[in-house]
């Protein structure tokens, strides 16, 4: 497996990925023969991809032994409190499901992570299990004094903050505007 930058070359492949890793299992669909939506990730990543909070250095793609996307991890802009700190949001996150289970999730969230840290980045923060990103160092975000977008996302909703982070920045965060969609 080899971990970098997205290329426009893999945009429609990022798309297929992010689609089978999200895809709901509706025998509905299956049985009539028509075609589901695509996944709300899917639609996401296309939006974010033309908004002012697309990074596209932190966007990265896992390929595989014939250099096929197996994978695919994005941090966008995001702010923190009332004089918008930057901030990254990361997500989504997406392994094709015949490759999870096998550390592409990992090798991608630990490169975006680094790579946020070495362009000066001050934290990362994302919707996600607990179980799974608490061991990159997540921590529910209420632990620094940001809130969420949705109160209800409670400890889902998590910050990794990196070398750049200063105690200071509080308050709510905001994702990229396409987040306002979903």
């Amino acid at each position: 497996m080899l971990i970098r930058r997205e290329t426009r070359s893999d945009i429609d492949a990022i798309r297929a990925v992010t689609s089978a890793a999200f895809a709901k299992s509706d025998t509905s669909d299956t049985l009539s023969g028509s075609n589901p939506p695509p996944p709300v990730e899917a639609t996401l990543l296309d939006e974010l991809r033309v908004s002012d909070g697309w990074l596209p250095a932190l966007s990265f793609v896992a390929t595989g032994d014939r250099g096929e996307v197996i994978g695919h991890v994005v941090c966008t802009r995001g702010h923190v409190g009332s004089d918008l700190a930057l901030a990254l949001g990361l997500g989504p996150l997406s392994v094709h499901p015949a490759h999870q289970g096998r550390g592409v999730g990992l090798a991608l969230v630990h490169a975006v992570l680094g790579a946020a840290d070495a362009f000066g980045e001050s934290l990362v923060a994302l919707l996600g299990s607990p179980a799974y990103y608490g061991r990159f160092g997540f921590r529910p975000a209420t632990e620094y004094g940001i809130t969420a977008p949705d109160p209800a996302w409670g400890e889902y909703f998590q910050v990794r903050t990196l070398t750049a982070y200063q105690p200071t920045v509080k308050g709510p965060f905001r994702y990229a505007e396409p987040f306002d969609h979903v």
